[in-house]
């Protein structure tokens, strides 16, 4: 098949969940004998990278147009192709999803989460993805939600069918430690929080939480954000020298971190199923998560769940508990990424779906 997927930064993935789903997916497909090409916004040194063909078109750098811009610069790219079928990334982009459907190529939409609960968007920006929901129903040929609390709400909002496939993740421990290294960290001797800086996935929290936490541990904190200055700038804020914030961190450095981590803190409060969460619980690290329906879908039992008034008592507890209790949430984790988010049975939907929507073609 010639598959195209539109609506991401692009790869290699140095941003977010969308782009290393990207990624992971785009190579896999590839090694099974597809030809695969990714949109980006960012420009790559070689035009293909993984075995990836790369297309990079312009858009607009504005808060509130970058995908947008993007996202329809490439759709009347892709128009120009002959792809068998079109997989858009974020529910934001679903107006644009029904276009190569009249020239008898059929999309398919991963919706994501629940967008306009963000607190960085503006009213305008929030009735955008409200609507944007709308048109996920019937702009694709078939939205895509990764899951099941969000294919439960477009189910019982919308009366709408989507197809669920889960995110995937990687397992196992890279022996390597040269971040921890460039860090100043130690193994087993650090919690772990990665994510956007925006204020829904409350950066700031785990920062002051941990500032109540008497331990000679010490807080990781990677991440950063494109549009939140202001609210970056709060979670700077410390004196704690006990705590360490290089930015973004991505590829092999981002995975020795989560290799070994003391414990990893999801604290994350809006969105589907988020890609940190379950590569950490891949890692076999102790999870400590923020207690959403879409959270605790992921982490169950295998994890600490807290809210934003008891993650201190909840980091508290993760240092005193026996170690026996620790090592048997930490391998519950890892068998739950086995059992339900491999990369290479994903990749299996997505092909059975990609090819049932050819077929109805």
């Amino acid at each position: 098949m010639r598959i195209a997927i539109l609506g991401t930064r692009g790869i290699p993935a140095s941003y977010g969940g969308f782009e290393t789903f990207a990624e992971e997916l785009g190579k896999r497909l590839v090694a099974n004998g597809h030809e695969v090409t990714v949109y980006c916004r960012e420009r790559h040194s070689e035009p293909v990278y993984l075995g990836v063909r790369l297309v990079y078109l312009p858009t607009i750098r504005h808060k509130y147009f970058d995908t947008l811009a993007h996202t329809a610069i490439s759709t009347f790219h892709a128009l120009t192709r002959r792809y068998d079928v079109i997989l858009y990334c974020n529910a934001a982009n679903a107006i644009y999803s029904w276009l190569p459907r009249l020239f008898g190529t059929p999309t398919a939409l991963n919706v994501d989460g629940l967008e306009r609960l963000r607190k960085k968007w503006n009213r305008l920006a929030k009735t955008w993805y409200l609507i944007s929901e709308w048109l996920a129903t019937f702009c694709p040929t078939q939205p895509v939600s990764d899951a099941a609390a969000i294919r439960d709400y477009y189910r019982d909002r919308y009366g709408c069918h989507t197809t669920f496939i889960s995110y995937g993740a990687e397992q196992g421990k890279l022996p390597t430690k040269d971040a921890l290294d460039k860090l100043g960290l130690e193994p087993g001797q650090y919690f772990l929080y990665v994510s956007r800086w925006e204020p829904e996935n409350n950066a700031l929290l785990v920062r002051e939480s941990f500032e109540q936490t008497e331990t000679n541990m010490r807080l990781a904190l990677i991440g950063d954000a494109p549009y939140a200055p202001a609210y970056i700038a709060k979670v700077r804020e410390t004196h704690d020298t006990r705590i360490v914030m290089p930015g973004y961190l991505f590829g092999r450095g981002y995975k020795e971190l989560g290799s070994h981590c003391f414990a990893y803190i999801h604290a994350t409060e809006v969105g589907g199923t988020h890609p940190a969460l379950i590569e950490a619980m891949g890692r076999g690290a102790l999870v400590l998560y923020l207690d959403t329906v879409e959270n605790r879908e992921v982490a169950g039992t295998c994890g600490l769940p807290f809210t934003a008034d008891t993650l201190p008592q909840t980091m508290r507890r993760a240092l005193t508990m026996p170690e026996s209790e620790r090592a048997a949430l930490q391998a519950a984790a890892s068998a739950r990424v086995q059992e339900r988010y491999s990369w290479d049975a994903i990749t299996t939907q997505y092909e059975a779906l990609f090819r049932r929507l050819i077929g109805r073609r």
